[in-house]
């Protein structure tokens, strides 16, 4: 995935793109210090310091909320010495770490923070009646997400904060300013041009600082995201799976589409503190694919970084699911089943190169898909067929929901079988995909134009995709059960997901359970395990927006 968990739709392959971000297993050897985030044993952080200043580094601060310490120390070194140390769960370093899972389907070729949304602010326009672009929201269609379904019946208060973890999100795009709220909305991250190879990152910087504001997305992945949860009935476009909801920017990866960990832990934790209800996260944790605490073919600095990893990401997850925040995130395009990994050629995929092949099993993660506490969505064509790129398994998938799959029915790859959802007009400028004069110059982009209002439209497929479908559920039966809490509404995460699994609509593994997967001139068999109940393909079933809004408590 072009760093997160979609894929751009367009015709022939598409490859899956979830990209590597950190420098690991490439750590500085000797003497040169970098910063890490140190994270230790619970009432150890006094014996960590100690460890951190017998290695040789110095503690800079201190994150108690999450029990790690920001430290800088002589690099790879560094690290090995604090592996002896019993107070040191795990060592990461702050830089880039991260990717998001999304997969472009055409030549591939942003965040505002806004002020509160009153619900009835929202509605300007009446929910009676499909927007103009409906008719190509098969995904809608199939959830019940519909003038005719949810929309009339649960459209979603604006009193409900959903946070998008991603490159950001357009607050100025026609079709999501109207609920983005831009006072709340945060960019956790800056831009760095280039990588410390001096190869091009995030490309020349924008704005002072190379900080990007709150309402800006150079990439398209998180405004795609934003907008398949929350764009609203405004007579414009299409409408999200909850179209009345407020939506917060929580910018965690850089305009390449990249992720640090950092960030991550500092989104989930301003979520819990500030009282969003529902956080979509369509991306993994880099520079490992799957996180493996203890293996023998990684250096103890490898291994510690993994654990940094695993611990680092659970430790914030943990926060926000205590602060009422439930955890939504796509399990992964990389159509492998993750109860049996046996291979990982992907890893450590930063810096370019650093990347070797390593055997691994079960007992390595993909984060924060396999984390704890956290509701992990496959993807499904508009034939209810699990996407060929989506990951699978009876233990990780929970849930499952349209992320687009162009090779999902007969004849020629289609694009209409992947997901619209809103775009940023500048980043398709950018990518040549619309002219000067406005008009599109790709059957993935549509525009659709209202008095005088011009917004733009992409088609995308991927795990990306599939997740916000089921976070603007979850956001639906917030609006409906939540009670008076901070930020507006709060409902206990486990009754989120309990009610979430119980509207879903169970489907059966196909038959046979050895499904082949045909395009192009390739054939790739995935097996579906598991009773009609919960199996890997389907988890507990497709989510179901219309009963959702009607389901009693």
């Amino acid at each position: 995935m072009s760093r997160w968990r979609g894929r751009l739709a367009g015709a022939a392959a598409v490859a899956v793109l979830i990209g590597g971000l950190t420098p690991a297993g490439a750590a500085a050897g000797g003497g040169a210090f970098r910063d890490y985030l140190v994270f230790y044993a619970d009432g150890a952080r006094t014996r960590a310091i100690a460890a951190i200043e017998a290695g040789g580094g110095t503690a800079l601060s201190t994150e108690a909320k999450l029990g790690y310490i920001v430290a800088s120390g002589p690099g790879t070194r560094f690290t090995e010495t604090l592996a002896d140390s019993d107070a040191v769960a795990g060592v990461s370093s702050d830089r880039r770490i991260g990717s998001a899972t999304a997969v472009p389907t055409t030549p591939a070729t942003g965040v505002h923070a806004a002020t509160r949304v009153n619900a009835s602010d929202i509605r300007t326009v009446t929910l009676a009646g499909d927007e103009p672009l409906a008719g190509r929201q098969w995904d809608m269609k199939m959830i019940g997400a519909t003038s005719g379904g949810s929309h009339a019946t649960a459209p979603g208060s604006g009193q409900v904060l959903v946070g998008v973890i991603d490159t950001g999100v357009d607050g100025r795009h026609p079709d999501i300013a109207p609920n983005f709220n831009r006072s709340l909305s945060r960019n956790f991250v800056t831009d760095r041009p280039k990588d410390p190879n001096g190869r091009e990152l995030d490309g020349p910087c924008e704005f002072k600082g190379c900080k990007d504001p709150a309402d800006w997305d150079d990439d398209g992945h998180g405004t795609h995201v934003a907008g398949t949860i929350a764009s609203p009935v405004n007579g414009l476009g299409v409408a999200g799976v909850a179209p009345g909801v407020s939506l917060v920017n929580l910018r965690a990866g850089q305009d390449s589409g990249l992720f640090f960990l950092k960030p991550s832990l500092d989104a989930l934790t301003y979520a819990a503190d500030i009282g969003v209800d529902v956080v979509n996260m369509s991306y993994y944790i880099d520079p490992w694919l799957f996180n493996c605490t203890a293996n023998p073919r990684d250096s103890k600095a490898d291994q510690l970084e993994q654990r940094g990893v695993i611990t680092g990401m659970q430790r914030a997850l943990d926060y926000a699911r205590e602060h009422g925040v439930t955890l939504v995130s796509a399990i992964g395009n990389g159509s492998t089943d993750l109860g049996r990994p046996k291979t990982d050629l992907k890893s450590p995929d930063y810096p370019v190169g650093a990347e070797r092949p390593r055997r691994i099993d079960n007992s390595c993660l993909n984060v924060p898909a396999e984390s704890k506490g956290v509701i992990s969505v496959s993807a499904l064509g508009p034939g209810k067929r699990k996407a060929y790129y989506s990951d699978y398994g009876v233990e990780q998938t929970d849930v499952s929901a349209p992320g687009g799959d162009e090779y999902g029915g007969a004849g020629d790859p289609d694009i209409a079988r992947t997901i619209l959802a809103a775009a940023p007009e500048h980043v398709l400028r950018a990518r040549g995909l619309i002219g000067a004069d406005g008009a599109p110059r790709s059957d993935s982009v549509v525009r659709d134009c209202r008095a005088g209002t011009c917004a733009y439209y992409q088609y995308l497929a991927g795990t990306s995709m599939a997740a916000p479908h089921v976070t603007g559920v979850a956001a639906i039966l917030v609006s409906r059960f939540g009670r008076p809490g901070r930020g507006g509404l709060t409902m206990p995460p486990a009754d989120v997901e309990r009610l979430l699994y119980a509207t879903a609509t169970p489907r059966a593994c196909p038959t046979p359970r050895k499904h082949v997967y045909r395009q192009s001139r390739r054939e790739v068999v995935h097996t579906c395990e598991g009773s009609k109940a919960r199996n890997g393909f389907y988890g507990r079933g497709v989510v179901n927006a219309a009963k959702a809004a009607t389901v009693t408590r």
